[in-house]
């Protein structure tokens, strides 16, 4: 690749001369919705430096039910079993929203990790914030009304992608919240009759970003928070 030049902000923290011992392992890849990173039971190919759009992690119930766990956007990659030392991963990684990753395979990415502490300090610290997001999205699910917990997502979406519009059909919405899709259309509704966003052909338009966060629990800013060494990607939208 080119000079070293990320958007991918756990990338743009690496010290000069790591970063371009980094970059000369990665590729970059486009991301199209439903595109599968990581397979829940099988062997970790490839870690993914995510540059734009985001990644949902789901978990699939032994009667064929999927939910999300967890978004992983520019903040963050995916393929944290390779950097705790497991060949398999327990979830999917599945693209919620279209983008580009870097895609670095799975050797290289164990052998930088011996040779570079910077980058696998930074990864390690990125993995604690991203448990504290799952440890609170476990709470969110068992807590609180299925509006607040759209909202949540919502919310996440748009802090991981730069405008107002991105894809999100009613069947992800199902799949992220562990719903029915006649629960969804209820949660979506309420929220668009409020004018807080607009959802039409496969999308969503963030109308009343504050609006949103008041609609949401207070998950959303425990997360954030957790983030907020990343920032910008958590910092509030204009």
């Amino acid at each position: 690749m080119s000079e070293a030049s990320p958007v991918n902000r756990l990338l743009r923290l690496l010290p000069p001369q790591d970063l371009q011992r980094v970059w000369f392992k990665l590729k970059r890849i486009t991301l199209v919705p439903k595109q599968v990173l990581l397979e829940q039971d099988a062997k970790v190919g490839n870690a993914f430096f995510i540059e734009s759009g985001t990644v949902s992690m789901l978990q699939t119930m032994d009667d064929g039910a999927r939910i999300e766990v967890g978004l992983v956007g520019p903040e963050g990659f995916v393929g944290i079993p390779l950097l705790l030392g497991e060949e398999t991963t327990a979830v999917e990684g599945m693209v919620q929203v279209e983008g580009e990753a870097l895609q670095m395979p799975a050797a290289a990415f164990q052998r930088l990790l011996s040779e570079l502490p910077a980058f696998a300090k930074l990864l390690l610290r990125y993995t604690g914030s991203f448990h504290v997001q799952v440890a609170q999205t476990a709470a969110c699910n068992g807590r609180h009304q299925v509006e607040q917990r759209l909202a949540r997502w919502l919310l996440m979406t748009h802090d991981r992608n730069p405008g107002d519009r991105f894809t999100m059909t009613q069947e992800f919405m199902s799949t992220l919240l562990g719903i029915r899709r006649p629960g969804v259309t209820v949660a979506i509704g309420a929220l668009q009759r409020a004018g807080l966003v607009e959802h039409s052909r496969g999308a969503v338009t963030v109308v009343d970003r504050a609006g949103l966060e008041a609609a949401s629990c207070e998950c959303y800013q425990v997360v954030k928070r957790r983030f907020a060494w990343l920032d910008p990607v958590n910092a509030p939208k204009s």
